[in-house]
C-alpha cells in the first residue's frame, strides 16, 4: 500500500509560503500580545462615539481597522499552518490562540453599531460634513444607517442579543443529529462486499455504475431520514419560525426580505430567478431524457441523476501541465491578468499535493496584508485542473481586491464569491473543448460537455429549486399554517415533480430530501450559487467576445469588478460590470447556454 508523504518529504517549490505572513512562528506570537492590546485598547471609546466631535468616530474606526487587520493575519497564518498537518499540536494550539482573540474583538466591538445607531437624527451626517476623514468610512456608515429603522431600541436589542442562541438551537440540534447521532446501514457494493452508508459515501454509490447499489443506498438514506422525519421536521420548523419572529420584531415585510436586504438586494432578484426558472424547464427535461437515453433504461429515476453518462478520460495531468493549461485558458483576459496569474505559480502561493495530516479539498483564502493563497491536494485528474482555475479565480479577485481598496473594502461579498472562480472555470471549458475538437477526440468532448451540463444543473437548476422551497416553507409558516412533516414533504414532492416530472420518474423518497439538507438552516443562502453562476456565464461570454480587450469592454468592466471588492452593494458592482441581476435576461442568457451545451452534446452522441 502506498502510504501519504510526510510533509517534510516534499519539495519546498510546491508549498506554500506562509511566511510572507510571519517570517516565523515566533513573530506570530509576538504580534498575538500587540493585538490582544489593540482590542483591549478599543474598550475605552465604548459610549464616547455620539459625542463631541466626529474625530472620535473617526480615530476609533481606525483603530478598530488596525484591530482587525492584526487579528486577520493571526487568524489566518495559523490556521494555514494547521492545515498543513493537523496533527501538529503547536499549531492545534497556535490557531486555539488566534481563535481565541478574534473572539474577543467580536465581543469587544459590538457596543459600535448601536451606538452610532442611537445618534440623533442628522448628528452622524453633521460628523461626516466636520470631519472629511470620515469619507474613507462612508459607505460603512451608509451601509448602517440604512437599516437603521429596523434596529430596535437598546433594551429591546439587549433582549434579542440575549434570544439569539435559543434562536440558534434548531440549527445546533440537527447539526448535531445529522453528524453525530444519525447512522445508516450497510448496503452492498457492486462486488456483494457490505459497506456502510456515510454522508461522505453516499455521493460515490450514487455514481456507481451498477444501478442496484445506487437505489439501495437512495433506498437506505432515506428510510434512514424517514425514522426521525417529524423530528428534523420540528427543527427545521423551529429555524423558519425564528426567521420569521426576527424578520417581523425587526419590522420587514418577510424574512426574505430581511436576509436580502443587509446587501440591499431586491426580493425580485429572487423571484426573477425562480420564475426564469419555470419557464426553462423544458431544457431540463431534454437533458435528462438524453441522460435516460445514454444510460439505455426504460424510465430515469431520482437515484440515476448522478452516475456520468461518459467516462472521466483516463489523462493524467502533471501540475505544470494543468499550470499550462489554465494560463492559456484566461488570455482572452489579458496580458496583465495572465502576468499576476503567474505570480501564483512562482511566489509561493499555491499549497500543491496531498500530505499526511493535510486538510482536504482545495480552498483559496489569504489576508490583506499577504498575497492570496491556494491549498490543493492533487491528484491529477480532469477536475483537479478545473480545481485549479477555480480556485485562481478566488485567489485573483482577492489579489485585485487587496492591491486597489483599503483595508476596510477590500472584502468583497458572498453574493459575489463565486462570480470569479466560475468565468475562470468557463474559460477553461471553452479552451479544453476548443482543444479537445481540434484533437478529434469525441470522449473528451462528451466528458467535458457533460461536466459543465452537471455543473450548471446542479448550481442553477437544484439550487433554484431549494430556494423556491425556503420561500414556500417560511410563507406558510407566516401565514399561520401548520408548517409539519407532511406539509413540507408535499411542498417538496411537488417541486421535484415541476422540475424534474417530465423526464423522470420522481421517487415518493425524494420528497423527504429537504431533511438533509444543512444549508436550509442558513435561509435564502443558496439562490446565490444560482445567480453566480448566472452572472459568470454571461461576464465570461462577454470575455470571450472581446477578443481587442477593448478600451471600456467587456474584460477592462469585469476586471474592473474584481478590483471593486466590497466597496459598494454587490448588484451595483455587477451592474457596472455589464450583468444586471434585476433583470431575468441575465438568468435567461446563461439558460440559453445551458440549452446550447445540450445540443452539443446531442450531437456527439447521435
Amino acid at each position: 500500500m502506498e502510504e501519504l508523504q510526510l510533509r517534510s518529504e516534499i519539495d519546498a517549490a510546491y508549498k506554500w509560503k506562509l511566511e510572507d505572513i510571519f517570517t516565523n512562528d515566533d513573530v506570530c506570537t509576538e504580534a498575538m500580545a500587540q493585538a490582544d492590546s489593540l482590542i483591549t485598547e478599543l474598550k475605552k471609546y465604548e459610549g464616547r462615539l455620539h459625542i463631541k466631535s466626529g474625530r472620535i468616530l473617526y480615530e476609533y474606526l481606525e483603530k478598530q481597522s488596525e484591530a482587525s487587520r492584526q487579528t486577520e493575519r493571526l487568524y489566518v497564518y495559523t490556521r494555514m499552518r494547521r492545515d498543513e498537518d493537523n496533527a501538529n499540536a503547536v499549531y492545534q494550539n497556535m490557531f486555539a490562540q488566534a481563535a481565541s482573540l478574534y473572539y474577543k474583538l467580536v465581543s469587544t466591538v459590538s457596543f459600535f453599531e448601536p451606538e452610532v445607531l442611537a445618534m440623533e437624527d442628522g448628528k452622524l451626517q453633521f460628523f461626516m460634513e466636520k470631519t472629511p476623514e470620515l469619507k474613507e468610512y462612508e459607505f460603512i456608515l451608509s451601509q448602517m444607517l440604512k437599516l437603521k429603522e429596523h434596529i430596535l431600541s437598546a433594551n429591546e436589542e439587549k433582549l434579542l442579543a440575549l434570544a439569539s442562541e435559543a434562536l440558534q438551537t434548531g440549527h445546533n440540534a440537527f447539526t448535531m443529529l445529522n453528524n453525530a447521532d444519525l447512522r445508516f446501514p450497510a448496503i452492498k457494493d457492486e462486488l456483494g462486499k457490505k459497506i456502510e452508508l456515510t454522508h461522505g459515501r453516499y455521493s460515490g454509490f450514487l455514481e456507481s455504475k451498477d444501478r442496484r447499489v445506487r437505489k439501495d443506498a437512495f433506498t437506505a438514506l432515506y428510510k434512514t431520514y424517514g425514522s426521525f422525519k417529524n423530528t428534523i421536521a420540528q427543527l427545521y420548523c423551529g429555524n423558519v419560525k425564528a426567521d420569521n419572529f426576527s424578520a417581523k420584531v425587526r419590522k420587514y415585510k418577510s424574512a426574505l426580505e430581511a436576509e436580502l436586504s443587509t446587501d440591499d438586494i431586491s426580493v425580485k432578484v429572487y423571484n426573477n430567478l425562480i420564475s426564469t426558472m419555470h419557464a426553462n424547464l423544458d431544457t431540463l427535461t431534454r437533458y435528462l431524457q438524453l441522460r435516460k437515453k445514454v444510460l439505455g433504461v426504460k424510465r430515469l429515476r431520482m437515484y440515476d441523476l448522478y452516475v456520468p453518462i461518459v467516462e472521466m478520460p483516463k489523462v493524467k495531468y502533471t501540475f505544470e501541465e494543468a499550470k499550462e493549461i489554465v494560463i492559456k485558458a484566461v488570455e482572452p483576459m489579458g496580458q496583465q491578468y495572465v502576468e499576476d496569474m503567474k505570480k501564483a505559480f512562482t511566489d509561493g502561493w499555491i499549497d500543491v499535493y496531498e500530505n499526511r495530516g493535510k486538510t482536504s479539498g482545495a480552498y483559496s483564502w489569504g489576508c490583506y496584508d499577504s498575497h492570496p493563497y491556494v491549498l490543493l491536494n492533487w491528484q491529477g485528474e480532469i477536475n483537479d485542473v478545473f480545481t485549479l482555475a477555480h480556485e485562481l479565480g478566488h485567489a485573483m479577485h482577492s489579489f485585485y481586491s487587496n492591491s486597489n481598496q483599503p483595508y476596510q473594502y477590500a472584502s468583497y461579498k458572498i453574493f459575489v464569491a463565486e462570480v470569479a472562480s466560475t468565468v475562470n472555470e468557463n474559460l477553461l471549458m471553452t479552451y479544453m473543448l476548443d482543444e479537445a475538437r481540434k484533437a478529434g477526440d469525441t470522449v473528451k468532448e462528451a466528458y467535458l460537455l457533460n461536466h459543465y451540463l452537471e455543473e450548471f444543473r446542479a448550481t442553477v437548476y437544484r439550487q433554484t429549486m431549494f430556494a423556491e422551497f425556503e420561500k414556500k416553507a417560511h410563507a406558510k409558516d407566516q401565514a399561520g399554517e401548520p408548517l409539519t412533516c407532511e406539509a413540507m414533504c408535499d411542498i417538496y414532492y411537488k417541486l421535484n415533480k415541476k422540475y424534474y416530472g417530465k423526464g423522470c420518474s420522481v421517487d415518493k423518497d425524494i420528497q423527504l430530501e429537504w431533511a438533509r439538507i444543512p444549508h436550509f438552516y442558513n435561509s435564502f443562502y443558496v439562490y446565490q450559487y444560482a445567480t453566480g453562476f448566472s452572472a459568470a456565464t454571461a461576464l465570461s461570454a462577454g470575455i470571450l467576445k472581446d477578443i481587442n480587450n477593448e478600451p471600456g469592454g467587456a474584460t477592462e468592466k469585469y476586471l474592473d469588478f474584481l478590483k471593486s471588492g466590497g466597496s459598494d452593494y454587490p448588484l451595483n458592482i455587477l451592474k457596472r460590470a455589464g450583468v444586471d441581476l434585476t433583470d431575468s435576461a441575465v438568468i435567461q442568457s446563461a439558460l440559453d447556454v445551458f440549452a446550447a451545451k445540450v445540443a452539443e452534446l446531442e450531437a456527439v452522441f447521435n
